[in-house]
């Protein structure tokens, strides 16, 4: 497993990752329109642009055998007003569903967890839906904790799977 930074000269294979990524994931969690709405807000040419030119946003590449397998999407300054102190939030790691179980997911959350140490970060933090004991239960492995309740306000999205778990990570361990 390796990590490659993401920046303009790679955003088409960048849009491809991520539209793939999340959709083969999480296609069956959208309500009737939902899941094109959601691709075309998310990883839009505009949105990535603006994603990649903010230098409070990374993405990277989650490569294994030479091939792109998932991405992760970090903010180095949350915007949420959320009590964790000097935090990074993982907005998003996806890893298309053929690879899942390979340690993959583990070995590229364990990279990026260094990095954002290295950065000066003392917390990183996450939302999970609240349903997905599977991920839970994963995060958890990792050293993540339950930090609090919060919900899901995208349109579209199944009304049922909106509960989320704020989960964060101290990373000075």
């Amino acid at each position: 497993m390796k990590l490659k930074k993401a920046s303009i000269r790679n955003i088409n294979d960048l849009k491809k990752i991520c539209i793939d990524a999340y959709s083969l994931n999480f296609h069956n969690h959208w309500n009737d329109g939902g899941l094109e709405w959601y691709l075309d807000n998310e990883f839009s040419m505009e949105r990535l642009t603006s994603d990649l030119n903010d230098e409070n946003i990374e993405y990277y590449f989650i490569e294994h055998k030479l091939k792109v397998v998932g991405f992760i999407k970090i903010k180095m300054e949350p915007t949420k007003n959320l009590s964790f102190g000097n935090s990074a939030e993982l907005e998003k790691i996806y890893v298309l569903p053929e690879c899942k179980g390979m340690g993959i997911g583990k070995l590229a959350l364990k990279e990026i967890s260094s990095r954002i140490r290295e950065s000066g970060k003392k917390n990183l933090f996450l939302c999970v839906i609240d349903t997905n004991k599977s991920a839970i239960a994963f995060y958890e492995k990792l050293g993540f904790e339950f930090h609090s309740k919060t919900t899901l306000d995208v349109p579209y999205f199944k009304e049922e799977l909106k509960g989320m778990h704020r989960m964060m990570k101290i990373l000075n361990q």
